[in-house]
């Protein structure tokens, strides 16, 4: 009998216990020190860059009175959608947010802003939803416009075969990098210095400058890569498979980011009637790098996610400290204008990759060979 008293008195204890710890949690979010400041929620711990940018965000949240908890949704919205409710929980002021999808991210940023949190877009724009405060990016249609300068600045004479490929359609910096490079490449293409190689939706609105999204979603819808490297290698090679004689010789390429800028240059190298190519890139991946040192990519556009941290941690203890963040331009989401501030970009070659990425301590010399 005793000894059942004495189980019976322990599991009160342990409940006792349970039930309190519960309440701290309910209650960490409006008093405590359990109290978190800034939430933020990232696509995937499977990529380096977003388990870079979580040590970079706990960087720039030392040394001030303010507390962060760091969420991964690991590709899945509902995922995203839990880690935000989790956060609201725990009390945030402001929601840092990089979405997986940028419409399914609506609802989620949503239920933050019922809470009176306010909401970062960080990276990617969360679309079609009122419930975004700021946004903050690296100018997207400016990447573009990088990248199809480089092609410009290196094109061969006149009728140089062409060669568009862009990202995903559900993400709209897809349009944004797309939008930024036609808008540079066009007068190239209408005055003959291009001749489109692999888009008949291309080539049917070559003759205009600006275009609506519908008629860019014509052309990314046959030239999408996904994102996905092996994509991108299945695609450049059906498309040279097809090419006729005078779509090879030396070829310009705009590929959207280095994933895929490395696996189309691999095919358009490995095909003897390609006697050069110029092809671009974005991100500054180490293994670009590596392409860019041994000529097998011609550049990258360089994005230092160190100085978008620091806008977007900055503009979080800006609201928090009751003051107005600043911000450069705005980007329409489909529902509202949402504030920005802009990080610039920088363009990398073999000329400045050394100057640009190991003096500025991105990266170590020994990373890599060559240089």
């Amino acid at each position: 009998m005793k000894k059942g008293f004495k189980t019976i008195a322990l599991l009160m204890v342990v409940m006792m216990f349970a039930a309190l710890a519960a309440a701290c949690g309910k209650d960490g979010g409006s008093s405590g020190s359990s109290k978190v400041s800034v939430g933020i929620v990232l696509p995937t711990k499977d990529e380096p860059r977003w388990v870079q940018d979580e040590q970079r965000f706990k960087d720039a949240l030392s040394g001030t009175k303010y507390t962060t908890d760091i969420l991964f949704s690991q590709g899945s919205s509902a995922k995203e959608k839990e880690n935000v409710e989790t956060l609201i929980n725990k009390g945030i002021k402001v929601l840092i947010i990089c979405p997986q999808d940028g419409d399914a991210a609506a609802a989620a940023v949503e239920a933050a802003k019922k809470e009176g949190i306010t909401v970062i877009s960080y990276d990617r724009l969360i679309t079609n939803t009122k419930a975004v405060d700021y946004y903050v990016t690296f100018d997207s249609v400016a990447v573009g416009a990088a990248q199809a300068k480089y092609l410009v600045d290196h094109a061969k004479g006149n009728g140089q075969p062409l060669y568009l490929y862009a990202g995903a359609a559900s993400d709209n910096n897809a349009f944004l990098f797309f939008q930024g490079a036609w808008e540079v490449l066009q007068p190239k293409i209408a005055d003959g210095t291009f001749k489109i190689a692999n888009s008949s939706e291309a080539e049917a609105l070559k003759g205009k400058q600006k275009l609506e999204r519908a008629e860019m979603s014509k052309i990314i819808g046959q030239v999408t890569t996904n994102w996905d490297a092996n994509e991108a290698k299945n695609k450049a090679q059906t498309h040279l498979t097809s090419a006729a004689a005078d779509m090879k010789g030396d070829v310009a390429i705009l590929a959207p980011n280095d994933g895929t800028a490395r696996s189309i240059a691999d095919v358009f190298a490995s095909d003897k009637a390609i006697t050069s190519y110029v092809v671009t890139g974005q991100d500054a991946e180490k293994a670009s790098i590596q392409y860019v040192i041994d000529g097998k990519q011609s550049m990258t556009v360089f994005k230092d996610v160190r100085t978008l941290v620091k806008d977007a941690m900055g503009m979080a203890i800006s609201i928090l400290d009751g003051g107005t963040p600043e911000t450069t331009g705005s980007y329409n989401n489909g529902k509202v204008d949402v504030k920005a501030k802009q990080t610039d970009v920088i363009v990398v070659d073999k000329e400045n990759v050394k100057k640009e990425l190991i003096e500025s301590d991105y990266y170590k010399a020994g990373d890599f060979t060559g240089l």
